[in-house]
């Protein structure tokens, strides 16, 4: 019903700056919050950054002052801005979106493939 596809990642040297995008599709009528999660090898998965359709952020605290999330409403797009890459941020990084699915007003969250981000010199 609704897709999400991420693009951006990939190797990055530390202090690296990339940005990932996330396009959602589908059978949409609004959409909640759109976030960005990461799973590290033999770790859990965990929040990164997540906004709201008014543009309310929150972060993980060890990317506080260093990534950036924003959003498009009317493509329906989430950006991660990433800053200062460190070697421990390197993680498959999922897209995530809080949907009210159209014809529906069912909400329902969606998942993106996930894109890896590897730092490393």
């Amino acid at each position: 019903q609704v897709q999400l596809v991420e693009s951006g990642g990939g190797l990055v040297q530390p202090g690296g700056s990339p940005r990932l995008s996330c396009a959602a599709s589908g059978r949409i009528f609004s959409i909640n919050v759109m976030g960005w999660y990461r799973q590290a090898p033999g770790k859990e998965r965990e929040l990164v950054a997540r906004i709201t359709g008014g543009g309310r952020t929150n972060y993980t605290d060890s990317v506080k002052g260093r990534f950036t999330i924003s959003r498009d409403n009317a493509k329906n797009t989430v950006y991660l801005q990433m800053n200062s890459l460190k070697p421990e941020d390197t993680a498959v990084y999922y897209c995530n979106a809080v949907v009210v699915v159209a014809g529906t007003l069912i909400i329902r969250e969606y998942w993106g493939q996930g894109t890896q981000v590897t730092v490393s010199s």
